[in-house]
């Protein structure tokens, strides 16, 4: 069962036969030098794959797995989770890329991919990404998805860019589907199967 497919990515569920690869990818220090956690060990790993479970069930979204279309490698992750942002609950864009596949555009093809799903398929009506501003590259790639104008916030007591995208603003940005490189029906919801 797939999310969402592009054309270089299949965005899937994450699951328990993920943990080696994923635990792999988040015990990079480059790959976790802007996350609030740090390296994650394979405990850690596998307490976020029960969180990505978990909000697969409460909200229908969560951090998908990329997996290369050309040979099925985990490459790493990309969704939508929800994220306690002062007094309330904010729907958060998130990603991490294994090393071996940053600076080759798979990042932001697959927020396209998330974004679309997340607007499209389950009725979202805001989009936030916070992004430390050290973070270049997460920045261009929030930039190139459409994200705008940010305001700085503390979060966890770090300073912060955080970028809101409505569903109105997405919809101006024209490209809801030229992205995704399939129909409308490739873009499904957690346990529906796509034509």
């Amino acid at each position: 069962m797939f999310i969402a497919e592009t054309d270089r990515l299949i965005l899937r569920p994450l699951g328990y036969d993920d943990l080696a690869d994923l635990a792999d990818i988040l015990a990079d220090p480059e790959v976790m030098r802007y996350s609030l956690r740090g390296v994650c060990d394979r405990a850690a790993t596998l307490r976020f794959i029960d969180w990505c479970v978990a909000c697969y069930r409460s909200h229908g979204l969560g951090p998908w797995a990329l997996l290369g279309r050309s040979g099925g490698e985990l490459l790493g992750f990309c969704g939508l989770g929800p994220e306690p942002v002062g007094e309330r609950e904010e729907i958060n864009l998130g990603y991490r890329l294994a090393r071996r596949y940053w600076h080759q555009g798979f990042a932001t093809e697959a927020v396209d991919a998330v974004l679309t799903h997340g607007f499209q398929a389950q009725r979202v009506e805001s989009v936030v990404a916070i992004i430390e501003p050290g973070n270049v590259a997460s920045l261009r790639v929030v930039e190139k998805a459409g994200f705008g104008d940010y305001r700085m916030e503390a979060f966890h007591d770090q300073p912060a860019r955080m970028y809101r995208m409505s569903v109105e603003q997405w919809r101006q940005l024209g490209k809801p589907l030229s992205r995704l490189g399939r129909r409308p029906s490739a873009v499904v919801n957690p346990g529906q199967e796509a034509d």
